[in-house]
């Protein structure tokens, strides 16, 4: 029961945690391209950013999955080997190990702590690469004209117009239409539907 406790305790912070990477990497993505994302996002799009994050693309949703599977299981790992060398120099628990006055429980909050720790240093790898990466890449391929159109856009007044979709949230979509480097900010509202033409590009 205290575990379960703990982990009721402990999912909040974790899930906050993640909002605020979600909206680190959402700015730095968006910022790069001139766009302070923040303004033209509700509550609602700051509370499922880190849902979003996760399913946006496979090439993020595999390593977080593997992320967590292990991090998951590193605790038992580190109880079944933390008498080997190499186990305690790569993790830091080599005074764990020679202190003999350390109960196994107690061992056992240490490694999911180490764990924990180690997650959220990963975690925020990711998030922050991810966002400074793929501003990156985007804003060179606006200035380079290499960007492929791959959805059209067909709005409530009849028109359409071949699209890059940068990104959407609840209240906007964020693109640039086909011979415009002009990023165009659209309200889901004035939009009928949007369709895809061509297989989707990473970024």
């Amino acid at each position: 029961m205290k575990n379960i406790d703990k982990i009721q305790t402990l999912l909040p912070l974790g899930y906050l945690y993640l909002v605020i990477l979600g909206i680190a990497k959402e700015g730095l993505y968006y910022y790069q391209i001139g766009i302070n994302i923040v303004t033209y996002s509700s509550i609602m799009d700051i509370l499922i950013s880190p849902i979003a994050t996760i399913t946006s693309h496979l090439i993020f949703t595999i390593p977080i999955l593997l992320l967590f599977i292990f991090h998951y299981n590193l605790p038992k790992f580190l109880l079944k080997n933390d008498d080997k060398l190499w186990v305690q120099k790569l993790f830091d628990i080599k005074k764990n190990y020679e202190n003999k006055d350390v109960t196994e429980e107690e061992k056992r909050n240490e490694y999911i702590f180490v764990s924990v720790k180690m997650l959220n240093s990963f975690l925020f790898s990711l998030y922050i690469g991810f966002g400074f990466g793929g501003g990156y890449f985007l804003s060179k391929k606006i200035k380079e004209n290499k960007l492929q159109y791959e959805y059209k856009v067909n709005y409530n007044d009849g028109k359409s117009e071949n699209i890059h979709l940068i990104g959407s949230n609840t209240t906007y979509y964020f693109f640039l239409s086909k011979g415009n480097p002009a990023i165009k900010i659209t309200p889901v509202a004035s939009i009928k539907n949007i369709e895809m033409t061509k297989k989707k590009s990473f970024y």
